[in-house]
């Protein structure tokens, strides 16, 4: 092994001779000053008899020079040097993972908590945050004390305040007697535990006090010390629980009604918007959502677009000192919906589908769906030269540049970018237009040529070229899972056939939000993306869940269809909105439906969660009672979720402006109030 050479003359005298511990293998290793110093303590011994640069030149060092033992006392040392780097490594790593708790923790507070924390906070910093949340001072030194009085060269520890009919004297006695206990109670280590048995020893004694698990903790025998630890106990279990979702803010923004832009881009009723602003902002309203309709702005030419109508709009918004999230809505309005009121797509896109209708999705039977364009075509140059997302590359941008001015001053807050039909991310495959009645699963929409081609060329470089082609036995838009051999139970949805063509199918969708997503960051940075999930909760109760499949979600039963498309909004830092569905229907219904509202909902939001998203949420129906508004209020603030998770904002969708009365919703004051956390249960 490698020694210092202790011959007169050739020995560094900056260097103490340190004695290896190998050198006396019959020396008491349980002795404290014959232990092997471990973490830092090694690092530090290594660099107290680490060789200099003169001691290798000169041969100082055995072993290295050709000195004496050069050959005999090698190998010791070599080990003992990479225990020691071992070691340090083994710190590194126990420190890395202690900072990034520590940086879990300090986020948390931040965001749920509103602790004011510096950027580079330590642990320092929290506790002084916390003891000043409970009441007290704490000064820069770190002098702790009640606000109430200061007292000389005595420091106090922070503690939690109990509203408990207990007199102050009795929980002194009962803090001085924990105290006591806590003093007889001494935990022992074996010396041969490492540092990380070490702290899960720690860890589980301060978890489990008097467990007798590990023999060198002393168990607690003094009666004082059980009776204060219970009375403890007692004041603990009388006190409230806390529900802190219950104060947090979730932002409310309300939804402008459609049809204040006419289809020449000019606001309809300058008035009528500032009687409905109004209102909204003497409810405390936190913003308004307004649809930038492609069908309008570049309604009649590409490339030509008109914002004069919003600019005029955003004006007024201004002026009442409300944010605003825009919508890039590249979808039709009204198709599916009774009304008057009807937004095509842009003229000279329906001009291009009537000599090349497969830019839209088709069904089955080859009829066409114009409630937006056909993903296939995203990168296919066949409107005007251009391609899919090149387009509404194009949309955005102009927005961008046009708008720059309410960007700069923080007004737009975010930008939402509608990916589908409605607006949300999913397949057209439920056109009222076309028979389509609730609760039907719909239709795949992939029968165009160029989803055909793409379906045919993905099937043969998996080597199976007949399996091209889209389903023949997955029924009609009203049809049930049972009456189809697609999706009836062991249907061959679950077939190797039937989960190539659903796993090609729902990447479609994930490509798409993809490639626009990417472009709508670089039009848009450092503002926030919203993309709207929805909410297909019939047939969720069926083991292929085929009205998700249609709508391009592979989500059956054994399978989780969400997570992957959570993962891609992930990489583009979306926040997700979710349609949340309300009691639209009596329970039987959703029964004959094999519907599940509530278990679609817990499944979209946790999955959203578990990969790390904001999530917001926006009313599907538009007409609430009480009953439906604390549904509402649950979805959005669950109660005694683990880890606080709560809506980043909730949009409210009114199909009349609020001014005239607010009949659909008689509660909404009371409902905003519950989101700003104004009110609680």
């Amino acid at each position: 092994m490698h020694t210092l050479n202790t011959t007169t003359g050739s020995q560094d005298p900056n260097l103490d001779p340190i004695p290896d511990p190998d050198q006396f293998p019959n020396r008491n290793r349980n002795n404290p000053q014959s232990r092997r110093p471990r973490g830092f303590a090694a690092a530090a011994a290594a660099a107290s008899i680490a060789p200099t640069e003169n001691d290798v030149n000169n041969g100082n060092i055995a072993g290295i020079g050709g000195g004496e033992g050069s050959s005999s006392g090698g190998g010791g040392g070599g080990k003992g040097k990479r225990e020691r780097e071992k070691e340090k490594e083994r710190t590194k790593l126990r420190e890395r993972h202690r900072r990034a708790i520590t940086s879990r923790m300090l986020a948390g507070l931040r965001q749920y908590g509103n602790f004011p924390l510096p950027a580079r906070a330590d642990m320092n910093d929290v506790i002084a945050a916390l003891a000043r949340e409970a009441g007290w001072s704490v000064d820069a030194d770190g002098t702790t004390y009640r606000q109430s009085h200061q007292p000389n060269n005595v420091v106090q520890f922070p503690t939690r305040s109990i509203e408990s009919p207990l007199s102050s004297s009795t929980l002194k006695n009962c803090a001085k007697a924990a105290l006591e206990c806590q003093q007889h109670s001494v935990l022992r280590i074996d010396e041969n535990l490492s540092p990380v048995s070490l702290d899960s020893v720690v860890i589980a004694e301060s978890d489990h006090p008097g467990n007798g698990r590990y023999t060198g903790a002393s168990p607690i025998t003094s009666v004082g010390c059980l009776e204060a630890n219970q009375l403890i106990q007692d004041v603990h279990s009388a006190e409230p629980r806390n529900d802190f979702t219950e104060s947090f803010y979730v932002p409310v923004y309300a939804m402008l009604p459609v049809g204040i832009i006419d289809s020449f881009g000019q606001l309809v009723d300058p008035e009528g918007v500032r009687q409905e602003l109004s209102y909204m902002k003497s409810l405390n309203v936190d913003g308004v959502v307004i649809d930038c309709w492609w069908g309008i702005v570049e309604g009649w030419n590409p490339q030509k677009y008109v914002w004069s109508g919003y600019r005029e709009l955003f004006n007024i918004i201004r002026d009442f000192k409300l944010k605003l999230q825009v919508v890039m809505a590249f979808h039709e309005y009204g198709g599916n919906a009774s009304g008057n009121f009807m937004i095509s797509l842009p003229q000279w896109v329906l001009e291009v589908g009537k000599d090349n209708p497969d830019i839209f999705f088709t069904d089955r039977e080859g009829r066409r769906s114009f409630e937006c364009l056909n993903w296939s075509i995203d990168k296919e140059r066949v409107l005007h030269g251009r391609t899919g997302i090149e387009v509404y590359f194009d949309f955005m941008r102009s927005f961008r540049s046009e708008f720059d001015d309410l960007f700069v001053e923080g007004l737009i807050a975010a930008v939402e970018i509608g990916l589908g039909a409605s607006g949300e991310l999913k397949y057209p495959s439920f056109p009222e237009r076309m028979g389509w009645i609730y609760p039907g699963i719909g239709e795949f929409q992939c029968y165009d040529k160029y989803s055909q081609l793409n379906l045919q060329k993905e099937a043969k470089s998996r080597g199976f070229a007949f399996w091209g082609k889209g389903p023949e036995n997955a029924g009609q838009y009203n049809s049930q899972p049972h009456e189809t051999g697609f999706f009836q139970e062991r249907g061959e949805y679950d077939s190797y056939y039937g989960r190539f063509f659903l796993n090609w199918y729902s990447q479609l969708l994930i490509g798409h939000a993809e490639n626009v997503l990417s472009l709508a960051n670089l039009a848009f940075e450092e503002t926030k993306i919203i993309v709207k999930i929805p909410a297909i909760y019939w047939s969720y109760k069926t083991a292929s869940h085929a009205a998700e499949l249609t709508a391009g979600y592979y989500n059956p039963s054994n399978r989780d269809g969400y997570s992957l498309v959570f993962e891609t909004l992930k990489k583009y830092s979306v926040t997700a909105k979710f349609v949340c569905p309300g009691p639209q229907m009596s329970p039987n219904a959703h029964e004959e439906a094999l519907a599940d509202p509530e278990g679609l909902s817990w499944q979209v939001i946790n999955a959203a969660w578990d990969k790390g998203l904001l999530i917001g949420g926006e009313n599907m129906i538009t007409c609430f009672d009480r009953e439906g508004c604390m549904r509402l209020i649950d979805i959005a603030k669950p109660r005694n979720h683990p880890d606080s998770y709560h809506f980043s904002f909730f949009t409210y969708r009114q199909p009349s402006p609020l001014v005239q009365g607010s009949t659909c919703f008689p509660d909404l004051d009371y409902f905003i109030k519950r989101m700003h956390g104004d009110i609680q249960r």
